[in-house]
């Protein structure tokens, strides 16, 4: 227990050197960037596995609640109106993304010498965790391959998207929709004690119906009720969030095992390929939803950029962008991958590959 607690505020302190150093740097979103890249360098260098990094997944959970926290604030009832109206917009590119994975998820299997099912598991975006407790549940998948591959994904987007909305590429500004209409000012509220009971039984309720991402979706929806039953919530400070951000940072930049890297250089550089063709869609379909909803295209990206909701939602924030349209988008393809493709995918391994598909 007291090693653990050590290494524990041992990979504490690097990641906050972390974020300090791109925060100097000027590297985008620093709080989430550096802790992410300097908790991955210091898992690399150092062999000694009593001293290797270590992060609890509570303290994962409680950046994730804030997050989540914040993002319930920007759903005001404007924010809800423009989401109902592009729900077919959602719907139909959200398909269309999943086709594009499909189609990667047939170079992956030629490219990296994988089987189909193993393919498509690395290749949907549906969250890291929940595509590889998919991959448990499943005989005769790969959970290795999937790890990697969705692991890889997932940091390739978090490094790669910050520089992107930052460049040239994206001159238009951002629309400020990250302002949360729905919030007062900082500091403490009389309601906040309200705020955290509905938060608190929302994910209890989310763990107990298995809900995808519970930690961060609870606080959402719960947040995002009393926005529109009128209750107005403290805005978390910049300090607040970038402690979340660290929180979360942390956790990311320790899924990427220094040992997968060193052996499966294959598996790898097929990852890589394959995440960046698929954000490259992401861009040409962030076209297609600005041009048809009139938003900015550092939101239309960020909307459609295959990541996990709590990175994009903290990068539009910190960039400015609509937040409750970004984190629209990616909550829905949340519950579209997790409730609609996955469940597809599981009827189509068990009729194509019978006995050999069945769950654990």
């Amino acid at each position: 227990m007291q090693q653990s607690l050590l290494r524990t505020l041992l990979t504490a302190a690097i990641a906050v050197c972390g974020g300090l150093l791109f925060q100097y740097l000027h590297i985008p979103v620093p709080w989430l960037l550096g802790p992410m890249s300097s908790v991955f360098v210091a898992s690399l260098l150092i062999r000694s596995e009593q001293a290797r990094p270590h992060w609890l997944p509570s303290l994962r959970n409680t950046g994730m609640i804030i997050v989540g926290y914040a993002i319930g604030l920007s759903f005001t009832r404007e924010a809800l109106i423009q989401i109902v109206r592009q729900l077919p917009t959602m719907i139909v590119l959200s398909i269309l993304l999943m086709g594009l994975c499909m189609l990667l998820a047939l170079l992956s299997m030629r490219l990296a010498r994988i089987d189909l099912p193993t393919a498509m598991l690395s290749s949907v975006p549906g969250g890291l965790s929940q595509m590889v407790t998919l991959a448990e549940e499943m005989r005769g998948v790969n959970l290795t391959t999937v790890t990697v591959f969705q692991v890889v994904r997932v940091l390739l987007i978090v490094l790669l998207v910050p520089l992107l909305v930052v460049s040239p590429l994206f001159s238009t500004a951002a629309g400020g929709g990250s302002e949360l209409p729905g919030a007062v000012p900082v500091g403490l509220s009389p309601v906040l004690g309200l705020f955290i009971l509905c938060g608190v039984l929302m994910i209890a309720l989310g763990l107990r119906i298995r809900m995808p991402n519970a930690y961060m979706v609870g606080p959402i929806l719960s947040t995002a009720l009393l926005v529109q039953l009128g209750v107005a919530g403290p805005e978390p400070s910049t300090p607040v969030l970038q402690i979340a951000q660290l929180l979360i940072g942390v956790y990311v930049g320790l899924l990427l095992k220094p040992s997968q890297a060193q052996k499966k250089l294959r598996l790898l550089l097929t990852a890589i390929l394959t995440s960046l063709l698929l954000i490259g869609g992401s861009l040409g379909l962030s076209e297609v939803v600005g041009m048809m909803h009139g938003l900015d295209h550092i939101t239309g990206f960020l909307a459609m950029a295959p990541g996990g909701m709590d990175q994009m939602s903290i990068i539009a924030h910190e960039v400015d962008a609509d937040l409750s349209i970004v984190s629209a988008y990616q909550l829905f393809r949340l519950f579209f991958v997790f409730f609609v493709i996955s469940p597809l995918l599981q009827l189509l391994f068990r009729r194509v590959y019978g006995s050999r598909m069945k769950s654990s």
